[in-house]
């Protein structure tokens, strides 16, 4: 049972995959070799698929990226994944979305800082 109805993730992978199918048509060697990717990226290996999927998971909510987590959402569960594990993930998905800003942020300060010292204002 949906604890929120945000909005329509199912739905949302349905009505993307028209779409995708239309880029495939439209440049068949790219969507070929993006397909391929996702494929080997997501053999087992150190990392069975399921946690994989739970990056995929992750990347996706840093990203931003709705179709995205629909896509890897259903595949983490269809992997296995729990929504505990689900929880956690993106979990790390919020803390890695700030981290890297905060480290960004303090680029900016330097930069600034030294813009400053190079024109004689520090």
């Amino acid at each position: 049972m949906a604890k929120s109805s945000f909005k329509d993730w199912p739905a949302m992978a349905r009505a993307m995959n028209p779409a995708v199918g239309e880029l495939g048509k439209s440049a068949p060697g790219a969507m070929k070799a993006f397909r391929e990717m996702g494929a080997a990226a997501l053999e087992e290996g150190a990392l069975d698929t399921r946690s994989k999927e739970l990056m995929a998971v992750a990347i996706s909510v840093a990203m931003r990226c709705d179709p995205c987590i629909t896509y890897h959402v259903a595949a983490a569960r269809k992997a296995g994944a729990s929504r505990d594990e689900i929880a956690e993930t993106v979990g790390l998905a919020i803390y890695m979305g700030a981290g890297p800003s905060a480290m960004y942020a303090a680029q900016a300060l330097e930069a600034f800082d030294q813009w400053s010292d190079k024109a004689g204002e520090g």
